[in-house]
């Protein structure tokens, strides 16, 4: 993407309603939505996360198919979700907002108990390994996730990579969590649930391109 397109995009997500972009001091000195993001939405419906959000195809589509929870999706890159802010608001949904921040501060940007579900779709292939590793296997404090998680929330991680699917698997059932579904390639098998098979994002099709199989988990961090 060019630098004038970006620019654009940065332009057009300062005017957009459903687009938050606090700054890094702003978030760790006390983000005014911490606690109060029902404020924001006008409604006390379930708030859904997605983490590392890219273009927000997650986000609009599960937003969609339930309109009585409100969707957030969470990215640094504000270029590449401007596509999806932009068709929430074309389409009227009032049930999605999208954060420019970066996830580590996940925990600054949310209240405990304040989530009722999180999705992680496609991460990074390059800081995949090790993010999955150092944001699950925390044992000395509270994991991030699990502060802001309400105690019966789950989480959903939906991936091209067997491996970190084996991986993630063998972290879960060593800490104990709950593992409410694994699937090791959701189009050849049976049991998904559909927003896993019906909501496809433009990673995911490049991957399928490649007869690459799709992986999913849903968990619970109890």
């Amino acid at each position: 993407m060019g630098s004038k397109n970006k620019l654009k995009r940065f332009k057009e997500n300062e005017t957009f309603a459903n687009v938050v972009q606090p700054k890094r001091d702003e978030v760790l000195d006390g983000f005014e939505y911490k606690g109060r993001w029902a404020s924001f939405f006008g409604n006390d419906n379930p708030i859904v996360l997605e983490l590392g959000c890219g273009k927000g195809e997650y986000t609009v589509g599960l937003a969609k198919r339930n309109p009585n929870k409100n969707y957030i999706g969470v990215d640094i890159k504000g270029a590449r979700f401007w596509r999806g802010a932009k068709i929430a608001l074309e389409e009227g949904l009032k049930n999605v907002a999208f954060l420019r921040s970066q996830i580590e501060l996940v925990d600054s940007l949310f209240d405990q108990n304040e989530v009722d579900e999180i999705w992680i779709t496609f991460p990074d292939p390059q800081i995949k390994y090790k993010r999955t590793k150092k944001q699950i296997n925390k044992k000395k404090k509270k994991k991030k996730y699990q502060q802001i998680l309400k105690p019966e929330g789950v989480m959903n991680l939906k991936t091209d990579s067997e491996f970190m699917h084996g991986y993630t698997l063998g972290l879960l059932q060593g800490l104990g969590y709950e593992i409410v579904y694994a699937n090791h390639d959701v189009y050849k098998n049976e049991g998904a649930p559909s927003e896993v098979l019906e909501i496809q994002t433009f990673y995911e099709n490049q991957y399928l391109e490649k007869g690459k199989p799709i992986t999913y988990i849903q968990f619970r961090i109890h």
